[in-house]
């Protein structure tokens, strides 16, 4: 059985967006899709007299939520949870048992002005499963270029998948070239990673790969190639003995710079 994948919503601008574009991945994927509300307001005691059935707010988040699923396509399977706790103690939660987590990049009682809510940057640095936060700037909608990028650190459809790795030339090696001198680059890394890519690539012979290697700073390329993809990738390292936010500065500034949905696989060591 297919874990679903999970979107959390608050009736936010931002958390709708989201939901339609976990509504598509579902699609595409056949997964199940769960959609979580979280209210620390005990709905028992906000009852509606307009409502027959007397349910509180945060219920009808959720029944508006699968209303609008359904408006996308009937054929997702959707179920509903109002979870009567704290936003991101409720997704970490719902992320033990989840395919994927969905969020919004600010929720409903966010600054209009941030970037990135705290809620959905805790849950990203956070949770057990693959966690994609969702923009919520104005543009072309989801799947514009067909394209998915997935960051390398250091440098059924007709997606192509960018495999991007940034990388900085040391200061000797900058020198060296300047004057004709050998160089002696380490390549043990870089030949690690794109052996294991090709064994990732061969599981999935319908999908185009490209190997981009760009010299700069991860964050500033991974940033200019965000322009033109429909998704970005990347690792974030979790260890279960440390405690506080796992993401590195690059996944924070993508988090909260990125023009396209970010996607934090964690990494569990």
């Amino acid at each position: 059985m297919w874990l679903p994948l999970v979107v959390g919503v608050d009736g936010s601008v931002p958390s709708l967006l989201a939901l339609d574009w976990a509504v598509r991945e579902v699609a595409r994927l056949a997964l199940p899709l769960k959609v979580v509300h979280a209210t620390r307001q005990d709905d028992s005691r906000d009852s509606d007299v307009t409502n027959p059935f007397g349910q509180g707010a945060g219920r009808h988040v959720v029944d508006d939520a699968e209303e609008r699923a359904h408006l996308h396509t009937r054929d997702v399977k959707v179920t509903t949870e109002v979870v009567h706790e704290g936003p991101v103690t409720a997704l970490l939660d719902a992320a033990c048992n989840a395919s994927a987590l969905v969020t919004g990049a600010r929720g409903r009682g966010e600054l209009k002005d941030l970037l990135l809510g705290s809620v959905s940057l805790a849950v990203a640095a956070r949770a057990q499963c693959p966690v994609v936060v969702v923009r919520d700037r104005d543009g072309p909608t989801a799947d514009r270029f067909q394209q998915i990028m997935i960051g390398i650190p250091d440098a059924t459809s007709s997606s192509a998948l960018h495999a991007v790795m940034a990388w900085h030339r040391p200061a000797r090696a900058s020198i060296s070239r300047a004057v004709a001198l050998p160089r002696h680059d380490d390549q043990d890394g870089s030949q690690a990673r794109a052996e294991a890519l090709t064994r990732s690539a061969g599981e999935f012979p319908s999908v185009d790969v490209h190997r981009i290697v760009v010299e700069g700073s991860a964050r500033d390329v991974l940033l200019e190639q965000s322009e033109t993809m429909d998704l970005l990738v990347v690792g974030a390292q979790r260890r279960s003995n440390r405690v506080g936010l796992h993401l590195g500065r690059v996944n924070h500034a993508l988090l909260h710079y990125a023009a396209c949905p970010v996607a934090v696989v964690p990494q569990w060591h």
